[in-house]
């Protein structure tokens, strides 16, 4: 019984942390949200723009290594939200553009790891859609993972927290690029946290503001 509620006491304790380490969300909607998505039927996620850097940085480290890592992030947060509103697609009053499809356009167009030179309603043009769903994730690694693991080991395998990050998602109108809706979170980051289960977070944060939602 005693080991039991030591158990519980750890969990809690962990969640309370966890909590306080998560920073409050800031949301912003336009005056015309509502009017204008009510006329949206087709929304394209675009990849994410991703920053990834260290508090120390580590032995053998390399800058195109790291730009790889980025880009490679980049996809993977485009695609993991994709499949959650995909999953989720009864809940929400627009259909979204398959990522490959959006990808492939966005090569065609030329703005493949160049969409901070085109405005929102030029990339929207180009997909032939009618709002854009972006974002930007920023990630500072503070522990290494080797420190991650002992601390999930002393803790139980709840001290697994090597960085934190912020996560930032921008939905703007096609017609005009005009920003509609943003959204900010801090969060912390876990060796065992993977695009999935980041999405999967931040989504159930938003779900109640999410645009989109029925």
């Amino acid at each position: 019984m005693k080991k039991n509620l030591l158990i519980l006491a750890i969990i809690s304790l962990s969640f309370a942390a966890k909590a306080q380490f998560e920073g409050s969300k800031q949301i912003f909607e336009s005056p015309k949200l509502k009017t204008e998505i009510a006329q949206h039927k087709l929304v394209a996620i675009l990849p994410f723009d991703t920053k990834i850097s260290y508090k120390k940085q580590p032995k053998n480290f390399s800058v195109e290594g790291n730009k790889e890592q980025e880009k490679t992030m980049s996809k993977s947060i485009q695609s993991s939200m994709y499949t959650f509103l995909l999953r989720k697609g009864k809940d929400y009053s627009v259909e979204f553009q398959d990522v490959d499809k959006t990808n492939i356009l966005l090569k065609k167009a030329g703005m493949t790891d160049k969409l901070d030179e085109f405005t929102k309603d030029e990339v929207a043009k180009a997909l032939g859609v009618d709002a854009v769903l972006g974002g930007r994730f920023e990630t500072e690694q503070t522990k290494s993972e080797a420190g991650a693991i002992a601390s999930a080991v002393l803790f139980g395998g709840f001290g697994g927290k090597t960085g934190t990050g912020t996560l930032t998602l921008t939905l703007n109108n096609a017609n005009n690029g005009e920003l509609l809706w943003r959204f900010f979170k801090t969060m912390d980051d876990g060796i065992t946290t993977s695009t999935d289960d980041l999405v999967e977070r931040m989504m159930r944060k938003v779900s109640r503001n999410f645009p989109y939602a029925k």
